[in-house]
């Protein structure tokens, strides 16, 4: 373990990209899209300068909040997944889970999703831009966990990764559509997507020696 000035120095600059990242959570939480780094500053008590200083610019920022709710995202994805459960059971919570995530904080939601839309852009940011790697990762996570655990025949990773994506771009489009219309019950929403799941998925062979997906 690493000691001495340097590892303190370390540690209080985590610390304190901690705190400014809570306020930021805290402003995200407020004014959604249209969180301004002049609010986050003044929410964390600090100048802009000293804000740029730590993540260079709003979207600097917006890719340390993507990445610290996206982690937290994926590992309850992870749980939903490795449940034991009979596997309808999972893959409805697993969407549950999502979506669960996308109601309870829909204003963070929208500010990592999308821009505000009758705001002027912040230094040229554009959320659409910084917004799709982070559905790659999910993309990329969920096939990796799909290949891992069922048997998909000769295409196997091939086929993984064309359906994480497309569950990923599935559940974004489908939340995105249910967060603006509310058109139905959450757990109903869960029901009608995972019946369009519920094809090729129910008749996939487990891999053996693996817990079934």
């Amino acid at each position: 373990m690493e000691t001495g000035p340097r590892a303190a120095q370390r540690s209080t600059a985590e610390r304190r990209r901690r705190e400014l990242l809570e306020a930021a959570e805290r402003v995200v939480l407020r004014d959604g899209p249209r969180a301004s780094m002049n609010a986050i500053a003044a929410e964390a008590g600090i100048t802009k300068p000293i804000l740029y200083r730590h993540f260079g610019d709003k979207g600097g920022l917006y890719r340390a909040l993507a990445q610290r709710h996206t982690d937290a995202l994926l590992e309850s994805l992870r749980a939903s997944l490795d449940a034991p459960a009979e596997r309808r059971e999972r893959v409805e919570a697993t969407l549950d889970t999502y979506l669960a995530a996308v109601e309870a904080h829909p204003q963070v939601y929208r500010f990592l999703m999308h821009p505000a839309e009758d705001a002027e852009t912040e230094q040229g940011f554009d959320v659409g831009h910084h917004s799709a790697p982070l559905l790659r990762r999910l993309g990329e996570e969920l096939a990796v966990f799909i290949e891992e655990r069922l048997d998909l025949g000769p295409d196997s990773e091939e086929l993984a990764r064309v359906w994480g994506h497309g569950i990923v771009g599935m559940m974004h489009a489908a939340g995105d559509w249910w967060l603006r219309e509310r058109p139905c019950p959450r757990e109903q929403l869960v029901a009608h997507l995972a019946d369009l799941l519920w094809g090729r998925l129910a008749a996939a062979a487990d891999r053996a020696g693996r817990p079934t997906f």
